[in-house]
């Protein structure tokens, strides 16, 4: 099952064992498939991208969609997959501001969204932006019946793996989404290292909690497809609720970052008389800060091992930890890359990478490549003589809530329509649960009420910020610190100020 495309690998897994469970919906729509097997999962996606196909959608068509995190979902990934199209997912959680950007950077043909999904109607939201560019996408509505045709009606599936077909998005230091471009050769080499990485066994059962939107979906993917193990999928993720279909399906196999860690911790820690999840063997995941006394914690009061990594949306797979590590690294470290990744530091301290798992560069902006091939990453760390990666810091203004980027200059620039902030600055600040929170720091004009939390979150709503962007500590100051020379504000002292004790 080497190279080839994901398509490939979705018809080599089908081959192989068609008969074995693929998907396991956690909390099914009513109608919706509570089960897939990898037989039946290459059958429908095919008859779907027949569908598509008929619809409009080509090799190279440029099709955005904004959907949960369920086998639907997935169909139609790859569904889009066999057909060659260049997809590119964007998390439901989006709301005007970020999806306007999206739709007109991709120069979309198509736009999918989920109906009304969780009490906002992403429909009406898709028509009233697409209406507004000069070349409108089409919106297809995917709550009801999905398209469906002969699959004789389709050109064969592509072929090229090194072609980017995926646009994934991300913070950057501007103010808007960043739109990363990987191919399948890219997501196959992240999802083939991280399966080997977690040691699988053909017995394990994994769990998909974050949404599938995120590169970690597609990166997920190709795991299962890799392995050919199962996974269950939750479109909406909470405990203890979520508990039952843990146990239900068996995962062996769960995690997503910091913050799942904490709140299963935290469900376990209610019943400390009996294991929250008996069968579960491995706690995994990255994309924020771990702390060492919370691995130490999870592992003995949970009874499994927790490996945890370092990726980004440009490259879903550079370090993890091994589950047969010892305790120092595991709880110290975020592990070691596999082969092929190839992991350097800078001079200042700079983690540049270079490897099969990297993206391609961004949408419209320059080769961001050095000399040697290496992508420079924003992040601070460094390698232990073992081999094992330490990230420290990050050079790059970019606050991570529960494993999501946040720009610190995009919150900030909402901030500045406010008629009673004279100034502001958005910060990051330690937090066991989350990873860091997001703390603004005002400054107000003379004469102004006070402003609250409440409404400035309410303000930033109104401009159409993500709901997961929003500020959950707000701090008035008389004037924000700036340096002499060029007058920027100084955020390592407002960390250092508003940061909880140790």
């Amino acid at each position: 099952m080497d190279g080839g495309t994901l398509w490939h690998l979705v018809a080599d897994r089908a081959a192989r064992s068609p008969d074995a469970p693929a998907l396991l919906q956690a909390d099914p729509a009513p109608g919706d498939d509570r089960a897939l097997t990898f037989g039946a999962l290459r059958t429908r996606a095919e008859r779907l991208a027949a569908g598509l196909h008929e619809r409009g959608v080509r090799p190279g068509s440029r099709v955005v969609w904004q959907l949960p995190t369920d086998i639907r979902t997935v169909l139609l990934s790859l569904a889009l997959a066999r057909l060659g199209a260049v997809q590119s997912p964007l998390l439901p959680l989006h709301r005007d501001h970020e999806t306007a950007q999206v739709l007109r950077r991709t120069e979309a043909d198509l736009f999918l969204t989920p109906g009304t999904w969780r009490g906002f109607d992403h429909t009406a939201m898709a028509r009233r932006l697409a209406a507004r560019l000069p070349r409108p996408p089409a919106v297809l509505d995917t709550s009801g019946p999905l398209p469906d045709a002969d699959p004789a009606v389709l050109p064969p599936p592509p072929d090229d793996a090194e072609a980017v077909r995926w646009i994934y998005w991300t913070s950057g230091t501007t103010a808007g989404p960043r739109g990363v471009l990987h191919c399948d050769r890219s997501l196959l080499a992240a999802g083939t290292d991280l399966g080997r990485a977690l040691r699988l066994t053909p017995s394990d059962v994994g769990s998909m909690a974050f949404p599938y939107a995120h590169v970690a979906g597609a990166d997920y993917t190709v795991m299962l497809l890799r392995y050919g193990i199962p996974a269950v999928l939750f479109a909406h993720f909470a405990l203890p609720g979520a508990l039952d279909a843990y146990r239900r399906h068996r995962v062996t196999v769960a995690g997503g970052g910091t913050a799942f860690y904490s709140l299963f911790l935290t469900a376990q820690r209610r019943q400390p008389d009996r294991p929250l999840l008996p069968d579960l063997r491995l706690l995994a995941g990255g994309g924020a800060p771990k702390p060492p006394g919370l691995y130490h914690a999870v592992v003995s009061e949970l009874g499994c091992a927790l490996t945890h990594g370092y990726a980004l949306t440009e490259a879903p797979m550079v370090t993890m930890g091994d589950p047969h590590d010892s305790h120092d690294h595991l709880a110290t470290t975020d592990g070691r890359p596999p082969e092929g990744m190839t992991v350097k530091i800078s001079a200042d301290g700079e983690v540049l990478l270079r490897g099969p798992a990297v993206c391609r560069g961004y949408l419209g902006e320059p080769d961001p490549f050095d000399a040697d091939g290496f992508l420079p990453t924003g992040d601070l760390g460094h390698l232990t003589p073992t081999g094992h990666l330490v990230i420290t810091g990050r050079l790059k203004d970019i606050i991570i809530r529960k494993g999501e980027n946040i720009s610190a200059q995009e919150v900030e620039e909402l901030l500045h329509r406010h008629p009673d902030i004279a100034d502001a600055a958005v910060i990051g600040l330690p937090d066991a649960a989350r990873g860091e929170r997001v703390c603004a720091v005002v400054e107000q004009p003379p004469g102004v009420r006070p402003v609250t939390l409440d409404a400035l979150c309410a303000h930033l709503l109104a401009q159409g910020l993500a709901r997961h962007k929003l500020p959950e500590q707000l701090e008035v100051v008389a004037a924000l610190p700036r340096g002499v020379t060029l007058g920027k504000v100084l955020k390592p002292e407002l960390r250092a100020r508003f940061a909880p004790p140790k």
